[in-house]
């Protein structure tokens, strides 16, 4: 008697049951031969591997073969349950067995058992015959005589747990294992009707699917046939849609695109949001997707166009080169956002344009002034009336490139209302770590500004939030020299200025000296857009008189000058010659450059009262109490005459205010001439801030300060210690031309003004 390991197949007595031949001779290690006894031992597992006795169940079924060889497979015919008494693995593989006979409840009557079965294979039969496999079901069940048996040979198909075909095996009850048979062989062939009309379904949806496309791929050849026949009579939607498809959208925009176009065409052109929808899908059409490819950028190229096109202007030249240089080895956009800062008319805007240049990318320039609401920088919302894109994404679409060198001018001059804070929404335009995902209220999809060259500029940087500053990287402008206005003129304003208004080139000369008393008689500022303004005066009087054939070719020399701008000259604050003690010469920074200012101090009969006149801000005004505290401890035999005197401290120039902490030390000396009565020459200027230990303070806008001071006569300029390495940013006529002192301490400005009991604590 063979011992066989059954896996996979559930096996009852009376049933029939069909194993492959190489796997009965792997178990008993013989062949099959007809009328064999067999003992088949259902295994608690589904693989058949290296077992052990706990592999297999307490109950196994006898047999005997009925066909040894049935195309590649042996008949058995079970008989009855046996209960395992013991059970050994031998090592060789083969399988002992200690068994003895285990009955069951006979409870079902022979006929009744043999209508269910009929009535259970004829529902197979009716259910197979819809399937290509109907032949060798007709084939199995005609050798199945009851329910046993259908179960057996069915199990092969079936997808069945070890416990559950035990459970069958196990079920000691006729009555209920038909029952279960019946259950589970039901519901076997209603979960093979579901699945297979879940596939009939699915292949409906297919072919529809199929068709559909079919459908439409023949439309749009239809349509594109139509399209070149009749180009002029294509549509609006027809256009917006063939140019979806060029267009490399995300897959972001992509879907919205598509939900847009769909909407426009279901809705009509009757429709109240078809202009509205319609205006939004051409714009984000008309975006940029494609990244650009990064250029190769030729060093000595770039620095020959930001020559040409700007005179002086060394570190920030230099500071252009080396951003061009880290994008020539990266090939992609990196470091700070630049951000200009100087006096108007010196160059900050105009040089963006030749950065534009240098890198060959398009240019876009977004005036910032006066912005005061979020959405000219993120855009309107679609669901307001009269919505549209914020600056940022209205320049990336004029320029049409993603990668553009675009100035955001004027970014001091942003400022908060109730419609939100501007400043704010350009952190995330200005920050490498988050433009790439940029999201434009408007648009509502992400578009990557990280290729996008940000240049900034603005005239101070008091107004700009410190978030905001944090992310930009400062490159302060200085004011033009004499000498370097003198060559812009003649190299590049000049040459504009005949251009616009129409005259050619060479056609006015204007000597030497009549250019030097433009620049110093008739403009006073740090930048060149007075001198612009001078210069297209002059030729458009010019103008007049070369139409009215008066001339061909004009010269306008020195005299001339009150003819041609029709203006008096610009009255600058000069050295004075009077000396008076209680008055000293400042040094300030405007926004237009730097100025000069004369602080003057005076006592009048009173009871110690401090006014301070000349539009000062707070910061003055405390740098006037600060003064009067030191000079009371350098001089205490001088006490007396703040107790009995009013102290009237007045900076001139009108209702021009004035602040800034860099007036200290003129303020200290004023005083402290005043109180010893010895004069300070008016040619000899001063900044700085002092504390109340009498130290001096470093201060900003040295190179503007000097100059002012050049231009107004003065020979000898005092600058905090501090600020010695600033003088590198000097240009070196200014340092020829004056005398510059370092000091750190209010002693020293006083020992070297010759004031006297400086000595005195």
């Amino acid at each position: 008697m063979y011992i066989i390991p059954i896996y996979n197949v559930t096996v009852l007595p009376d049933g029939l049951t069909y194993l492959r031949a190489d796997a009965f001779r792997k178990s008993t290690g013989q062949a099959a031969e007809q009328g064999d006894k067999v003992i088949l031992l259902p295994a608690k597992t589904d693989n058949s591997g290296p077992v052990s006795a706990d592999d297999f169940y307490d109950l196994a079924v006898t047999g005997v073969i009925g066909s040894p060889d049935t195309n590649g497979y042996v008949e058995i015919r079970t008989q009855d349950r046996v209960k395992v008494d013991a059970a050994e693995v031998l090592d060789d593989g083969r399988i002992q067995l200690s068994v003895s006979l285990f009955a069951g409840a006979d409870d079902l009557p022979e006929a009744e058992a043999k209508a269910r079965c009929a009535a259970l294979k004829e529902e197979l039969l009716s259910f197979s015959k819809k399937f290509e496999w109907a032949p060798v079901a007709k084939y199995l069940l005609s050798f199945c005589e009851n329910l046993n048996a259908l179960i057996t040979v069915l199990s092969p198909f079936m997808e069945m747990e070890a416990a559950e075909r035990y459970a069958l095996l196990a079920e000691n009850s006729a009555a209920d294992r038909a029952a279960a048979i019946e259950r589970i062989l039901y519901e076997w062939i209603e979960m093979l009707r579901l699945s297979g009309e879940g596939n009939e379904k699915r292949e409906e949806e297919y072919k529809k699917a199929y068709r559909e496309s079919a459908i439409k791929k023949q439309i749009a050849y239809l349509q594109n046939e139509l399209d070149e026949m009749h180009p002029e009579n294509v549509s609006d939607l027809r256009l917006l849609e063939q140019k979806m498809e060029k267009v490399p959208l995300n897959d972001t925009a992509r879907k919205e695109a598509g939900k847009v176009l769909h909407r426009l065409k279901s809705e009509g052109e009757n429709s109240q949001e078809y202009a509205m929808l319609y205006d939004y899908l051409d714009f984000l059409l008309g975006l940029p997707w494609e990244k650009e490819e990064a250029r190769q950028i030729d060093l000595n190229e770039a620095r020959a166009v930001l020559e040409r096109e700007h005179y002086g202007l060394k570190k920030i030249k230099e500071r252009v080169i080396q951003q061009i240089a880290v994008l020539n080895l990266k090939k992609s956009q990196s470091g700070s956002i630049l951000c200009f800062v100087g006096a108007p008319g010196t160059g900050k805007t105009s040089i963006g344009k030749s950065i534009a240049e240098a890198l060959q990318r398009e240019y876009v320039r977004v005036s910032l002034g006066g912005v005061r609401d979020e959405a000219d920088i993120r855009g309107h919302r679609r669901t307001y009336l009269g919505s549209m894109p914020g600056r940022i994404m209205d320049g990336i679409a004029k320029a049409g490139v993603s990668n553009p060198v675009m100035v955001l001018d004027e970014v001091d001059k942003l400022s908060r209302s109730y419609n939100g804070d501007p400043a704010a929404a350009l952190l995330e335009v200005l920050d490498p770590e988050q433009n790439n995902t940029f999201t434009d209220h408007y648009l509502n999809v992400p578009f990557d500004l990280s290729d996008v060259l940000f240049i900034c500029t603005a005239n101070t940087l008091d107004a700009i939030p410190a978030p905001l500053l944090n992310r930009m990287e400062v490159i302060p402008f200085s004011g033009y020299t004499e000498t370097e206005k003198y060559h812009i003129a003649v190299e590049h304003l000049l040459p504009k200025a005949e251009q616009s208004a129409g005259i050619e080139p060479g056609h006015i000369r204007i000597p030497e000296d009549a250019m030097h008393a433009i620049i110093a008689d008739y403009t006073m500022e740090a930048g060149v857009r007075g001198l612009k303004k001078m210069l297209d005066t002059i030729c458009r009087t010019a103008a007049v008189r070369l139409v009215e054939g008066k001339c061909e070719e004009l010269t306008v020399t020195a005299d001339q000058l009150r003819e041609f701008l029709d203006r008096k000259p610009v009255r600058h604050t000069v050295a004075q010659d009077a000396q008076q003690p209680g008055v000293v010469t400042g040094l300030a920074w405007t926004q237009s450059g730097g100025d000069v200012l004369y602080i003057e101090t005076l006592f009048t009969k009173g009871s110690g009262k401090v006014t301070v006149t000349g539009q000062l801000g707070d910061v003055m005004k405390e740098s006037v109490q600060i003064a009067v505290s030191l000079v009371k401890s350098l001089y205490p035999d001088k006490a007396e005459l703040f107790e009995k005197n009013d102290l009237h401290v007045h900076v001139p120039d009108g209702a021009v205010p004035k602040d800034g902490p860099s007036a200290g030390i003129t303020l200290t000396t004023a005083l402290s001439s005043l109180v010893t009565g010895h004069t300070v020459s008016p040619r000899l200027a001063m900044t700085g801030e002092v504390s109340l230990r009498g130290v001096i303070s470093p201060i900003g806008g040295l190179p503007e300060k000097l100059m002012a001071a050049k231009r107004a006569g003065i020979s000898k300029v005092f600058i905090p210690a501090e600020n010695e390495d600033d003088l590198a940013d000097v240009a070196q006529e200014i340092k020829d031309d004056l005398t510059i002192i370092p000091v750190s301490t209010v002693r020293d400005v006083l020992r070297q003004t010759q004031l006297v009991n400086t000595d005195q604590r």
